[in-house]
């Protein structure tokens, strides 16, 4: 004998899932239960809606490569108003 889940007396229990969860279930509770459901509830056969992964909007980082062990850095941009730049756009 075991204890029915819903009623608490000891009978003969049956062993039913609901919602990943496993309960036991005398016969005459789950009588009652199936009545009051009956009619309610969805189609067991849903169909499965595939969406594409969500869009990032942000930038792509931009990778500059790193210089190798003993090499010398290398300089990326120039500041604004620097004696170097003036030459650079002298000379364009």
């Amino acid at each position: 004998m075991i204890t029915c889940d819903l009623c608490g007396k000891a009978k003969e229990c049956l062993q039913k899932e609901i919602d990943g969860k496993e309960y036991d279930i005398c016969a005459d509770c789950w009588n009652l239960l199936a009545e009051k459901l009956k009619g309610k509830g969805r189609m067991s056969s849903r169909e499965f809606v595939v969406l594409p992964p969500p869009r990032t909007t942000s930038e792509p980082e931009i990778h500059k490569p790193e210089p190798q062990p003993g090499e010398p850095p290398k300089i990326w941009g120039t500041l604004e108003g620097s004696p170097l730049s003036a030459e650079t756009e002298a000379n364009q």
